[in-house]
């Protein structure tokens, strides 16, 4: 299956917990995803599946959106809830006219100390190694930009919180530095993540919802042997390792059933809506497959393209060379297995 799916991450689960479970859900190697999201956390994480793999590139610098709380009265090693307490605690009340003139000075270009347990690497080694053999990590601070922060609401040493920035920002730095500054300490005690670049939370669907979909028709479609008559789903024996206390009820089918599972899939041309859409005909969309150029009836100034055989089935971007003149960029194959094809 080409596509990309919008996934529920939830608490407890790393963002390679989520693409191994997908991978035996789809039953195809074929699968990454658009931005790591710490076990901690919980929301939106896209998948990109079969070639649309490549479309990673294209979202390195997106754009993120987060609604959490801040927990003051001591910090933690790993600056969140998933870390030990580090010094004495403070018992602390913000209040919020106090937290709002905090959260307006973390607004806009900021040097951040990255976390010492996060994958920036020192010396070529990961941070978080480092840390956990409780070693000295030195990091240094990186520009990063905080278009919104607001604290929504403060109860007792709490601090919930909505936040739009950029790629690289850490809200647990931006956490554990509040506390510096209050004089307490703090740390992230959670983060859901609401948006990244054009995906919304109200895209998103959890495991249990997608590996059901999975299942739907596999009875009728593929194990009509399973148990004779039967017309609900059939679940199949296989298992999968799930994190420790993460173990759900819904396991995925012997044979997936892709069609259940493509309705639940971003359609193609909701993806980069920065790039406009050109559809290509028969002649033209070969063309396109062979990696050749092609005229595409696009007039706009736009430097890149999204080019479509029919409504649904992304074929390439391509990159204009003069006039109405497209050369493909990428390819995406075409494969038997994609949602939306017509």
């Amino acid at each position: 299956m080409n596509g990309v799916i919008i996934i529920d991450k939830p608490a407890g689960w790393t963002s390679h917990d989520v693409v191994n479970r997908m991978r035996r859900i789809l039953q195809q190697r074929s699968v990454g995803h658009l931005g790591t999201l710490d076990p901690l956390a919980t929301g939106v994480l896209p998948l990109v599946t079969g070639s649309l793999t490549r479309l990673a590139q294209f979202y390195t610098a997106s754009e993120k959106t987060y609604e959490g709380v801040i927990r003051f009265g001591f910090a933690t090693n790993t600056y969140d809830a998933d870390g030990d307490p580090v010094g004495e605690a403070h018992p602390v009340s913000p209040s919020l006219e106090q937290l709002h003139k905090l959260a307006a000075s973390f607004q806009g270009l900021i040097d951040q100390v990255p976390p010492p347990f996060s994958a920036k690497k020192i010396h070529g080694i990961p941070a978080y190694k480092l840390a956990r053999k409780q070693k000295e990590v030195v990091l240094n601070p990186v520009q990063v930009e905080i278009k919104e922060f607001s604290i929504l609401g403060v109860e007792a040493d709490r601090a919930h919180f909505r936040a739009r920035v950029a790629s690289g920002t850490y809200m647990r730095s931006v956490a554990h530095e509040m506390g510096q500054l209050v004089g307490s300490g703090a740390h992230l005690a959670s983060l859901r993540r609401t948006a990244v670049a054009e995906f919304q939370i109200t895209q998103a669907h959890t495991l249990e919802e997608i590996a059901a979909h999975s299942n739907e028709g596999v009875i009728k479609d593929h194990l009509k042997d399973c148990l004779p008559g039967l017309t609900t789903t059939c679940h199949s024996d296989r298992s999968f390792a799930f994190p420790k206390g993460k173990e759900s009820g819904v396991q995925e089918p012997a044979v997936p059933n892709h069609k259940g599972i493509a309705a639940l899939f971003v359609h193609p041309r909701q993806l980069l809506p920065q790039f406009p859409s050109v559809t290509a005909d028969e002649p033209a969309a070969a063309r396109i497959r062979t990696g050749r150029p092609v005229n595409l009836p696009e007039l706009s100034r736009a430097r890149q393209v999204k080019v479509f055989h029919g409504q649904g089935e992304l074929i390439a971007i391509a990159t204009r060379v003069a006039g109405t003149l497209f050369h493909p960029r990428i390819v995406f194959p075409d494969l038997e297995e994609r949602p939306f094809r017509t």
